[in-house]
């Protein structure tokens, strides 16, 4: 599979079926996110791969409403980062952006290695960094939920939740978002 291929077959599916963690899968996602590039090399990324069950069920308790599905998960990828990791220049916060592209390799090589990796807003920062025990310094920027995609649809998943399953949901047309040379909104 080639890039291109990963990003169109990347999908952020809820249904997920258990899935074997093996070491070596954690190493080969951990190192498709310590080969990408940041601000003068500081790689200010942090990852702790929870596949351990006792935990897994821990980490529920992190969960927000409405990922109720994400219990299901056979690894969750805690993604967290601090200011002081990265580039420090006025207001620019590269440690997430950083951060946020290492972790897009991540989830394109699971993609590529047949996983689901679905990152998530929906949950606890501070419930996760005691259950994790990540120090009150780091930002827990975002949950990867990881599975194999089920072949039935979760029944915890609401209608809205069912439709983006069983169709990739609408993607913005690329005038909504894409400027040639000065940013001008359009139609004037």
């Amino acid at each position: 599979m080639d890039v291109k291929e990963a990003i169109e077959k990347r999908r952020a599916y809820r249904s997920l079926a258990p899935a074997e963690i093996a070491d070596e899968l954690i190493d080969d996602l951990a190192k498709s996110a310590q080969l990408f590039c940041s601000c003068f090399n500081n790689q200010p990324w942090r990852y702790v791969f929870v596949c351990d069950k006792d935990i897994l069920r821990r980490m529920h308790d992190a969960l927000s409403p409405g990922n109720e599905w994400a219990r299901a998960a056979s690894l969750i990828i805690a993604v967290f980062s601090k200011p002081e990791l990265d580039c420090m220049i006025r207001d620019r916060k590269y440690y997430l952006f950083d951060t946020g592209m290492a972790t897009a390799s991540l989830i394109l090589r699971a993609t590529e290695l047949g996983f689901v990796a679905h990152p998530i807003a929906g949950f606890s920062p501070k419930k996760t960094r005691e259950i994790l025990s990540i120090p009150e310094d780091m930002e827990v920027i975002t949950l990867v939920i990881v599975g194999k995609h089920a072949n039935s649809i979760s029944p915890v998943l609401s209608a809205k939740q069912i439709a983006a399953e069983k169709e990739r949901p609408e993607r913005h047309p690329l005038p909504d978002f894409v400027y040639k040379n000065t940013y001008k909104a359009q139609g004037g």
